[in-house]
C-alpha cells in the first residue's frame, strides 16, 4: 500500500492573520478631521468678515495716500523748512481749539508737518485732529481725524475699525478675537490632514467634481497655513480676554514694553503721555520745541519722530521715535523743558525680548513691517482665505451630492482614542482653553452638544431597530 506525501491543500487551514493594531495617528486622524469639519463649517462666516476688512485694511496704506495727498504732501520743495515752533504757531492761528497734544515734524521732503490737536469738539475723544503744515511756508493744507501710533487717517480709521470691532465697540470686538482663536485651529488641522493623505489623493491633475475641489483646498490651504497661524497668534496679542491673559504672562516675566521716564526731575515714570495728552497753548513750555528737537538729534533720534508736550509742570518733553517700517526705529528721549537737557533715554535694541517680538509682530499684521510687499502678502493670505472657505462649503456641499445640508462626519470620534492619548490631549486643550477662552468656551459648548445629541440620536435608533424587531400580533 502507497501513501501520499500530504499535499498544502490537506493541511489544516491556517488561521487568519490579525490585522496589525491601529497607530496613534489613524485613532487621532477622524477626530480631527470633525473637529476641522465643524470649526470650519461654524467659525468661517467670522472668518470671512475678518478677511474681506482684513483685505480692505492692507490695501487701505495705499489708498490713504491718493486720497489725502493734498495733506500729506507739499506742492513746491523748498531749500530750507522752517523752524516747528512757526509752523505750530501756523496750525494754532488756523486752529486755535483744544490743546496740541503732539508734534510730527515733516520726515521727508515733500511731506507735511502733522501738529496734533486733542479735546476738540466733534473729534473722537480717543482720536486727535491733525493739523497738516507746509513746513516751507507754514501754510496750513488741512485738518483731518487720526487715530492710533500709525497716524491713520478717516479712511483707514473707518477700515481698522471694521476689521476690529464692527464699528459695534468692545462688544464687537469679540468678533475677532473669536475668528483669531480659531483660525490657527482650522489652518493646523488642515494642514495634518492635508499631508497625512498619499501623495496620488493630493493631485489635481485629471481630478473632477468634490475631489478637484478637495485639491484645491487643500493645495491652498498648505502653503498658507503659516500665515494664517501668524496673524491668528499676533491678532489674539491685543485682543480683549486672550489678550489680557498675554498681558499677564509678560508681565509676570518681565517682559513689558518700556517707557522712557518723563519726570522732568528724572525720577520716576509718568503714565499721561497718551496720543491724546498734553497741556494747552501752542506746545512751547521753557526752551521750546525748537532745543527740544535739537537736543534729541543729538542724541541720535532721526525722522519720523513724535514731540509729545509736557503733562504738567513737574513732566518734561518726550521725543520718539514713530517709525513702524524696517529697520524700526523706536528710540526715546525725555528733555527737561527747564534747561533743554536730556534727562532720560530709552533704546529700542534694550526692549526685551518679548516686546521686540511683540512690536514686530503687531506691524507685520497690520502691514507696516515692510511697506507695501508686506500690505501686498497680507491682501494674498486673506484672499486664499476667502478662496478656502468657499471650497469648503463647496466641499460641504458635495459630500451631500447636492443636497441642501450636505453629510456630516460621523460622531464619536474621540471614543477611538486610546486613553493613554486622550487624557493628555484634554489635558492640553484645558490648560490653552483657559488662556484662549473664546476658543475654550465654544468647543466646551460644542463637544457638549455633540454629546447629547448623539445620546438622544442613540436611543431614538435603539427605539426604533426594537420596535422594527418586535414581531406584529
Amino acid at each position: 500500500m502507497t501513501t501520499t506525501s500530504p499535499t498544502p491543500t490537506d493541511e489544516a487551514a491556517k488561521p487568519p492573520t490579525p490585522p496589525p493594531p491601529p497607530g496613534r495617528w489613524s485613532t487621532l486622524r477622524p477626530l480631527v478631521l470633525r473637529l476641522h469639519f465643524y470649526a470650519g463649517l461654524f467659525v468661517a462666516p467670522f472668518l470671512l468678515v475678518a478677511a474681506a476688512t482684513g483685505f480692505l485694511y492692507a490695501a487701505s496704506f495705499q489708498a490713504e495716500k491718493l486720497v489725502y495727498a493734498h495733506e500729506l504732501t507739499v506742492p513746491d520743495v523748498g531749500d530750507r523748512k522752517l523752524p516747528v515752533s512757526e509752523q505750530v504757531a501756523a496750525a494754532r492761528q488756523a486752529h486755535p481749539e483744544g490743546t496740541v497734544s503732539a508734534v510730527r515734524p515733516s520726515p521727508e521732503a515733500d511731506a507735511t508737518t502733522r501738529v496734533l490737536l486733542s479735546g476738540v469738539e466733534g473729534v473722537d475723544p480717543d482720536h486727535t485732529l491733525a493739523v497738516f503744515v507746509d513746513p516751507y511756508t507754514a501754510k496750513v493744507r488741512g485738518a483731518l481725524e487720526q487715530y492710533g501710533s500709525t497716524g491713520a487717517l478717516p479712511l483707514r480709521t473707518w477700515i481698522d475699525e471694521f476689521h476690529r470691532d464692527l464699528h459695534l465697540g468692545e462688544t464687537g470686538r469679540l468678533y475677532s478675537e473669536f475668528a483669531a482663536s480659531w483660525l490657527w485651529v482650522i489652518a493646523g488641522g488642515g494642514l495634518v490632514l492635508w499631508f497625512s493623505r498619499r501623495r496620488a489623493r493630493r493631485k489635481l491633475r485629471g481630478t473632477s467634481g468634490r475631489r478637484r475641489t478637495l485639491g484645491l483646498h487643500g493645495t491652498v490651504g498648505a502653503w498658507a497655513a503659516a500665515g494664517f497661524v501668524f496673524l491668528s497668534a499676533t491678532g489674539l496679542t491685543w485682543s480683549t480676554y486672550a489678550g489680557a491673559n498675554i498681558e499677564d504672562l509678560r508681565v509676570s516675566l518681565g517682559q513689558t514694553t518700556p517707557s522712557v521716564s518723563a519726570s522732568a526731575a528724572g525720577g520716576g515714570e509718568h503714565a499721561g503721555h497718551g496720543a491724546a495728552s498734553g497741556t494747552g497753548g501752542d506746545a512751547a513750555h521753557g526752551v521750546g520745541l525748537d532745543k527740544v528737537l535739537s537736543a534729541a538729534r543729538a542724541e541720535g533720534l532721526g525722522d519720523p519722530v513724535e514731540i509729545v508736550p509736557p503733562a504738567d509742570a513737574s513732566s518734561a518733553y518726550v521725543i520718539k521715535q514713530v517709525q513702524r517700517s524696517w529697520p524700526e526705529k523706536q528710540d526715546s528721549v525725555a528733555v527737561d523743558p527747564a534747561t533743554g537737557e536730556v534727562t532720560d533715554v530709552l533704546r529700542f535694541a534694550d526692549y526685551p525680548v518679548l516686546a521686540k517680538l511683540s512690536r514686530w509682530g503687531i506691524d507685520l499684521h497690520t502691514g507696516s513691517l515692510f511697506g507695501l510687499p508686506n500690505q501686498i502678502a497680507l491682501m494674498l493670505l486673506a484672499a486664499s482665505l476667502v478662496l478656502l472657505i468657499v471650497w469648503g462649503y463647496r466641499m460641504w456641499w458635495q459630500r451631500g451630492r447636492g443636497s441642501a445640508f450636505g453629510r456630516p462626519i460621523p460622531r464619536g470620534a474621540w471614543q477611538q482614542v486610546p486613553p493613554l492619548l486622550l487624557v493628555p490631549l484634554l489635558a492640553a486643550v484645558a490648560v490653552l482653553g483657559y488662556f484662549v477662552p473664546l476658543l475654550g468656551i465654544p468647543l466646551a459648548v460644542f463637544v457638549a452638544a455633540d454629546v447629547v445629541l448623539g445620546e438622544i440620536a442613540h436611543r431614538r435608533g435603539r427605539r426604533t431597530h426594537t420596535g422594527a424587531a418586535t414581531p406584529k400580533r
